[in-house]
């Protein structure tokens, strides 16, 4: 026969308290398993501030001439079209490559007073360039930059390429060659709106990366020479869309 603290130990073990101690200790863990279930689910995804890859640019803004043109064509407008790809982006550096068209519109000293050498580059004394007035030029560009990031959100670097340039021109081509090379300028031809001018180029940018992820801003500066044409710069900002 059983002792008596035998009897109520196994009382004690087989009591509903017991049994109901270790089912709400069971709920319990279920409860906290499925509360750190729910809270992994919901959390937010990463947010990437910063866009990068290809991307299409548009520019605007000043052009000048340095050489031979300054003084008979007066600064003008600057509008580009391009597109690219960021085809390195870490945390600090970046590099892409980019290809687009630059229009570049002139104001310039009249061919009669070229051939008067009485436009303001004739003051200082050199010859006129015998550059039609008024001019256009379309560029043609390929460039690779590179750009650090001193914060997270600003770039600034440099670019370097290539290209073409091409002078079209603003008047029939023999009323251009009859009245004005042979009447006006005595014969005198340089060629600048006859042939595709080969062109290079360097400079700097900087961009700044808006909170709309997709968008940035930012400027160019460059420096080109067009090889017989003249050495100009453009000074332009940009709106940029990366997809």
């Amino acid at each position: 026969m059983l002792s008596f603290p035998a009897l109520m130990l196994l009382s004690t073990g087989f009591s509903p308290t017991a049994s109901a101690q270790d089912l709400d200790s069971l709920d319990e863990g279920e409860e906290e398993t499925s509360n750190s279930r729910t809270r992994r689910s919901t959390k937010k995804p990463d947010v990437k501030e910063i866009t990068k890859g290809f991307y299409a640019k548009a520019n605007v803004g000043g052009a000048g001439y340095l050489l031979d043109f300054n003084g008979f064509a007066k600064a003008g407008t600057a509008v580009g079209l391009a597109v690219g790809n960021d085809f390195l982006d870490r945390e600090k550096t970046s590099a892409a490559w980019e290809i687009g068209v630059m229009q570049g519109i002139h104001n310039g000293c009249d061919y009669q007073s070229q051939a008067a050498q009485a436009c303001a580059g004739n003051q200082k004394g050199k010859p006129s360039p015998y550059i039609q007035g008024d001019f256009r030029t379309y560029s043609f560009l390929a460039s690779i930059e590179a750009s650090k990031y001193p914060v997270r959100r600003l770039g600034i670097g440099v670019r370097a390429g290539g290209g073409g340039l091409i002078s079209p021109l603003l008047m029939d081509e023999t009323q251009y060659l009859d009245d004005v090379v042979a009447k006006e300028w005595g014969g005198i031809n340089p060629g600048y709106h006859s042939s595709f001018k080969p062109l290079g180029f360097g400079g700097v940018t900087a961009e700044y990366y808006s909170k709309l992820s997709h968008f940035s801003i930012g400027a160019d500066f460059d420096v080109f020479y067009a090889v017989g044409f003249d050495m100009g710069f453009n000074g332009t900002g940009y709106l940029k869309y990366t997809f």
